[in-house]
């Protein structure tokens, strides 16, 4: 039986220490307002005795990403992207987080090259769903199959564990479902939470010829049939725009007891003109039950979290995400739930 999921702040990894670090900083608690989406709406206990229309039992976050959103101006050479990572293990020894330094820090950074695709009208991204493929490139040319990615993003943990992001497909398929902590929209030092409930897969595990028509996009994530209006309509390149994602591993956090947090920095910009979008600083835990990780490590990973985000405040940029960035390329105001 899936136990009982609890209340937002009990749930995330960070959340308990956060929550009372904001208080005690601000005298109050965080009112920032949730963005209602077409998500089925379920109670704690229903959740708690709850499957997959199949049978099958309800995913359970199993990572915690924390993320540092970065204005690009400073990324202007690879160089910026190691001085943000001296800076990052500056503040890691200043709290006692241990560091390993990735071996490829030293080396080129790697390519990657993004697209979103939503209807005319962004009715995915309105309704917390995002859907992009993303290639991986090796001296500029194209390798491996590229990569799908279908999610539901919301901050109710209860609508994204009860939205089945499972694709019906033959082939094999990767299910992730993630804690994504981001600073507050409009001051440093405190943190909001995005639950990601995504499913990956090689774009040839999809053998429809027609891959941008809502029917099949309908029959292989079954999860959209809530927002389709006809068979006919299609989806299409996001604001046309191609992302290139530089990226650049830094090494593994150590907080503890076998908990290792690999983490990197990337820099989001459009591929052809090269106009600089976003960057990002991400850390990332994997595990497999909550109760595996202890109050000490839970404790340090805040304390980490939000001394770097004063150590580098300068460098922020505040309530915005990448994908929200690409959404706006155009000067466009989609209906944000993030």
């Amino acid at each position: 039986m899936i136990p009982a999921l609890r209340s937002y702040e009990e749930v995330s990894l960070l959340g308990e220490v956060m929550a009372k670090v904001k208080e005690k900083q601000h005298g109050k608690k965080d009112k920032t307002k949730r963005a209602t989406v077409s998500a089925p709406s379920v109670t704690t206990a229903e959740v708690a005795t709850a499957m997959y229309a199949d049978g099958s039992p309800l995913d359970r976050v199993q990572y915690l990403e924390a993320k540092l959103i970065l204005k690009p101006d400073r990324f202007t050479s690879v160089e910026a992207f190691r001085d943000f990572g001296k800076i990052m293990q500056s503040t890691a020894k200043k709290v006692g987080v241990g560091f390993i330094e990735d071996r490829e820090t030293g080396l080129r950074p790697e390519i990657r090259e993004i697209i979103f695709g939503d209807t005319p009208d962004f009715r995915l991204y309105n309704n917390a769903f995002i859907l992009r493929r993303r290639i991986s490139y090796v001296d500029r040319f194209p390798v491996g199959d590229p990569e799908i990615v279908f999610k539901f993003r919301h901050p109710d943990e209860q609508r994204a564990t009860a939205l089945d992001v499972r694709p019906k497909i033959a082939s094999k398929y990767r299910i992730k479902f993630k804690a994504e902590a981001l600073p507050l929209k409009d001051q440093v030092g405190g943190y909001r939470i995005l639950y990601s409930h995504n499913c990956q897969f090689g774009l040839s595990q999809m053998h429809d010829a027609d891959k941008t028509s809502m029917a099949t996009l309908v029959k292989v994530f079954p999860a959209l049939a809530i927002i389709k209006k006809s068979d006919d309509e299609r989806i299409s390149l996001v604001n046309e725009g191609i992302v290139e994602e530089v990226l650049l591993p830094l090494g593994q956090l150590d907080f503890g007891k076998g908990v290792l947090a690999k983490c990197d920095i990337s820099l989001w910009r459009t591929r052809g003109e090269h106009k600089s979008l976003v960057g990002e600083y991400a850390f990332q835990v994997k595990f497999d039950r909550r109760e595996d990780i202890a109050e000490k490590q839970k404790k340090l990973a805040a304390q980490f979290y939000i001394a770097l985000q004063r150590d580098v405040e300068d460098w922020l940029a505040l309530g915005v995400t990448k994908t929200g960035m690409v959404y706006r390329l155009r000067g466009n105001e989609p209906q944000s739930h993030e």
